[in-house]
């Protein structure tokens, strides 16, 4: 069944997507056209064709979708190694937080042991399922980034076997960003594969992998101006595909591009949900698009639209129960309040709900709960509360690195370390609090920003100006909120931070040009008070 929110038709009238003309084998299907990938295999004309939809499906990270597409390639010829490879690529997400469990393991293994044997019968065929099975390889192990390591080693291999395949160097720029997730690399590896992705562009300008990776590269601080026209492009080329609808807006966000972020995931939101995944779940891309979606109207100041937003995600049933799923439940729920200074809201906060997700396997998104609860309550003067929420952050904290997954745990890390800050500031201890927040934003800036989320809950050097301006000390809260805006462009608290700090400073000219910008950035919000104080600076009365 197709499902459509009540935006929809607004949605066509206002918001008009460009088509695109493919390849021959590649024809474009109304809305539904997806780039041009041209991937040839040892299999019948007719699978050839499913083939190559599915692996731009797979490209897209459309992994249901593109899962049921590899599934019938294998019906219309029984005997394509390549489909089972194609499976079981499906069953794994490089750069998301879900992880495989034993059923997608095995699943995935037993795929990769159907290929083998059918005997592929060219090399370059061979390479691309043993680099699957480098990942299924031993199924009942649950060291995922062990897998990760292996599989990105295979498909290094593929690539210097074949330098001129262009599959072989899009899945080898994938698994370089992959495995670039796991420590302080991640510049180096976004940099690797966005050299790869860029040359490989000039030639296959419509291939959905090449962009797509491309933008992922590129959603770094300091590449988020590179190849921006790729980024614009990639959701023309797919103008049904939620994610192709959403992937760019991973740009205008680091840009602090409000209004297109805002186009694009109203978009994506409409896309997801007309395709619901296997058991009639709500495509975990809807809550994914309406988080970016919130971020940008909190940006805005539209807090009227984010709650519209936020409550329309919370109205949807049957959510995909998965970690995408709860992070953005989450993440929202702390957003909302928080970046509105809504106090009593963030205390009030309940943690791990909805209670039918698995909230064992979401510590991360647990943890940014109980800090938006544990915020609430320290600027409320409840500090007992605030006590018990920093040790279940530092036992969320020494979970989440116990099992392997340090780049969660670093991002616990920073909110234990922002609400300790606050905590001492609470109780006197203004040093203190103003070194915890320090620490928070170095580790902050040396952590990789993940695809899941539009930014962290809330900038630690933003945290630390407001922190400074409550100490009455000006000028170190406008070196903080610049170092925030030089991170985070454009967001909407930083920039009022910076403009009170300026007038503190009696910088009227500062001030101006922050006050400018804020109004800029906002659309017609709501946070009217904000934006009288901004143009009471700007045309002072006589």
């Amino acid at each position: 069944m197709r499902r459509r929110g009540a935006a929809a038709g607004l949605l066509v009238g206002l918001l008009a997507v460009g088509g695109w003309t493919g390849s021959a084998r590649a024809q474009p299907r109304g809305d539904d056209s997806l780039g041009a990938v041209d991937f040839p295999v040892s299999c019948s004309a007719a699978a050839q064709t499913g083939f190559d939809r599915a692996v731009a499906l797979l490209h897209h990270m459309t992994y249901p979708e593109a899962r049921a597409a590899f599934e019938e390639v294998a019906r219309v010829d029984p005997r394509c190694a390549m489909a089972h490879w194609g499976i079981a690529m499906t069953l794994f997400q490089p750069l998301w937080p879900t992880r495989p469990g034993p059923a997608e393991l095995r699943a995935g293994f037993d795929h990769v042991e159907r290929a083998l044997e059918l005997a592929p019968p060219t090399e370059r065929e061979r390479r691309f399922v043993r680099a699957a099975e480098a990942f299924f390889a031993d199924p009942v192990s649950t060291d995922y980034w062990l897998r990760i390591r292996r599989w990105e080693a295979a498909q290094d291999s593929l690539f210097a076997a074949f330098p001129n395949d262009v599959e072989a160097a899009v899945f080898y720029a994938l698994a370089h960003l992959a495995t670039g997730q796991t420590g302080q690399s991640a510049r180096a590896h976004a940099d690797r594969a966005g050299e790869i992705l860029a040359r490989l562009y000039d030639a296959h300008p419509s291939h959905p992998g090449v962009m797509h990776y491309l933008v992922h590269s590129n959603d770094v601080p300091g590449r988020e101006g590179d190849s921006l026209q790729v980024a614009r492009r990639y959701g023309e080329v797919a103008p049904r595909n939620p994610h192709a609808l959403h992937m760019p807006t991973h740009i205008y966000t680091r840009r602090g591009e409000w209004t297109e972020s805002v186009r694009g995931n109203l978009l994506a939101a409409e896309a997801a949900l007309e395709q619901p995944v296997a058991g009639g779940w709500v495509w975990d891309e809807f809550p994914h698009a309406i988080e970016y979606l919130v971020y940008a109207y909190l940006q805005q100041g539209a807090d009227d639209r984010a709650r519209a937003a936020w409550e329309r995600l919370r109205a949807t049933p049957r959510l995909q129960p998965s970690f995408k799923t709860a992070f953005h439940l989450a993440s929202i729920a702390a957003r909302y309040a928080l970046e509105r200074r809504a106090w009593e809201e963030a205390r009030a906060i309940e943690p791990r709900q909805p209670a039918g997700l698995d909230w064992d396997r979401f510590a991360w998104p647990e943890a940014i709960a109980r800090f938006a609860r544990g915020l609430g309550a320290v600027r409320l003067g409840r500090l007992d509360e605030t006590r018990a929420t920093l040790a279940t952050l530092r036992e969320l904290e020494d979970r989440t690195t116990g099992s392997g997954e340090e780049r969660f745990a670093r991002n616990i890390r920073v909110l234990r370390l922002e609400l300790t800050g606050w905590l001492a500031h609470a109780e006197g201890r203004s040093d203190s609090a103003a070194a915890m927040l320090r620490q928070a934003a170095e580790l902050e800036s040396s952590t990789p920003k993940h695809a899941v989320t539009p930014g962290p809950t809330l900038p630690a050097d933003e945290q630390l100006g407001d922190l400074l301006t409550e100490l009455h000390l000006p000028g170190e809260a406008l070196d903080a909120y610049r170092r925030s805006l030089e991170r985070y462009p454009r967001r909407f608290n930083s920039l009022l931070g910076a403009a009170r700090a300026a007038r503190a400073l009696g910088d009227v000219l500062e001030a101006r040009r922050y006050y400018r910008e804020l109004l800029d950035a906002g659309d017609g919000g709501s946070r009217t008070a904000v934006f009288e104080e901004a143009w009471a600076v700007l045309v002072p009365r006589r």
